[in-house]
């Protein structure tokens, strides 16, 4: 429990006392818990001050979670020498019932289909570093029309909706501002302490109308474009004097693509890969665009393929394009661990407010869980190996308290530490 109160101490400014001393609560309860992760869950597995209603009421609470997520990843996971990047990405949890806020149908990319239930927007800060993604926020997705537009609905009451500024009003799609309140204000956070240039998301950012949004708020855009995108490359004839100047010129064939363009070819067996980088126009975008296309070729069979990754930055090697958006992928093990551990694919609420910070709570654990990390005794130590320990520890608190108050305290420390140790890999180590 002590690790836990030291992790949060950083959030002191911007949480009342008793919100802080229940997430704390609820902390322990998430480390030590076995089975379905709900509030009826935690409250099982909670230390005294964490009774059903305690829980429920923080659940109701109003938190400032983007605010939250910062102050811990800059007091304990940042390295202001290093190189960050921001994402986005969407996720999709099913639910069952019908009731919950915003159930609707949307694609899930695991099944590959629609399916019934929440789908929500996360942000995180990529370390390029050290390769992981460090999630800042999450704000659910709402279907409000009957035609299936996105449009943005708040979940934040805390946060203000800077969408609604009248240039942007015609300018970008309700979905769009959604994102852009987003980014502006995890943007307003981190801004005060590092410089963030690029924003990552997939392919479903990969159109002009996107590009600009992102613009707007200040940082380059690295996406994807569909295989068959119309790309043509700027004029290069000379101006005969006569009419307008032509802005384009030949379009480009992905089957026989100029080695002017190359900037590199490795061979893997009977797999030929090939990177070529150029500026390219496109008649649906306002601005050039910095391509990378990455092509695969089988020397055996002769068929190919490729992937368009782009960038609105012109001057950005390929190499970093090709990198930072491989990192894009970093926020899909903050989707796993958020499922798979820390409940948000448990949770059985059905209001706004609760599904809000269920939603967060779930992504915050992930970074908690890199916190606890630091720690030299627990650096090696998975997520199971971190709730073996603290499953096991919960069951040594509560037979300690069977014994006599004159215990061999060394004895109980042995004990303390074969007990925790028990289904872990890469158990606690004791640093003398």
């Amino acid at each position: 429990m002590n690790e836990i109160i030291t992790l949060l101490s950083c959030i002191i400014p911007i949480i009342e006392t008793k919100k802080q001393k229940q997430l704390q609560i609820i902390i322990q309860a998430l480390l030590s818990m076995r089975g379905r992760i709900t509030m009826l869950g935690l409250s099982r597995w909670s230390e005294k001050g964490g009774s059903y209603k305690t829980i429920t009421r923080f659940f109701n609470s109003i938190i400032d979670w983007g605010s939250i997520n910062w102050l811990f990843i800059k007091k304990h996971l940042l390295d202001k020498n290093g190189i960050y990047l921001l994402a986005g990405d969407e996720v999709v949890v099913s639910k069952s019932g019908k009731k919950s806020y915003g159930l609707d149908k949307f694609y899930s990319s695991i099944q590959n289909r629609p399916i019934k239930g929440l789908a929500f927007l996360n942000l995180s800060l990529i370390d390029v570093k050290k390769r992981v993604a460090y999630p800042l926020i999450t704000k659910q997705i709402i279907k409000e029309n009957a035609d299936g537009c996105i449009k943005y609905k708040n979940s934040n009451k805390t946060e203000l909706d800077n969408s609604s500024k009248k240039e942007d009003t015609d300018r970008f799609s309700s979905y769009l501002k959604f994102v852009k309140n987003t980014i502006e204000s995890v943007t307003e956070y981190i801004n005060k302490d590092i410089k963030v240039n690029y924003f990552l998301f997939d392919g479903a950012m990969g159109y002009d109308e996107a590009v600009q949004m992102v613009r707007s708020c200040n940082y380059h855009i690295i996406s994807k474009l569909r295989k068959d995108s119309a790309l043509e490359f700027p004029n290069e004839e000379e101006y005969s004097g006569r009419g307008r100047p032509k802005k384009y010129g030949a379009k480009i064939n992905y089957n026989n693509l100029s080695d002017r363009y190359l900037k590199e070819t490795t061979i893997d067996g009977d797999i030929v890969t090939k990177i070529y980088q150029m500026e390219m126009l496109n008649r649906t975008f306002s601005n050039p665009l910095n391509v990378v296309i990455v092509k695969k070729v089988n020397t055996k069979t002769k068929q190919s393929a490729h992937v368009v990754l782009f960038s609105s930055d012109l001057n950005l090697d390929y190499d970093k394009i090709i990198l930072y958006y491989s990192l894009r992928f970093q926020i899909e093990f903050v989707f796993r661990d958020a499922k798979q551990y820390w409940g948000m694919e448990d949770f059985m609420n059905i209001n706004e407010t609760p599904i809000y910070n269920w939603a967060n709570l779930s992504t915050f654990m992930v970074n908690f869980a890199h916190g606890l990390r630091q720690n030299s005794s627990m650096k090696t130590m998975s997520i199971l190996d971190l709730k073996a320990h603290y499953h096991g520890l919960k069951y040594v608190k509560e037979v300690f308290k069977l014994l006599p108050d004159f215990a061999d305290k060394l004895l109980i420390n042995r004990i303390t530490l074969q007990i925790t140790n028990l289904g872990a890999i890469n158990g606690y180590r004791h640093v003398a």
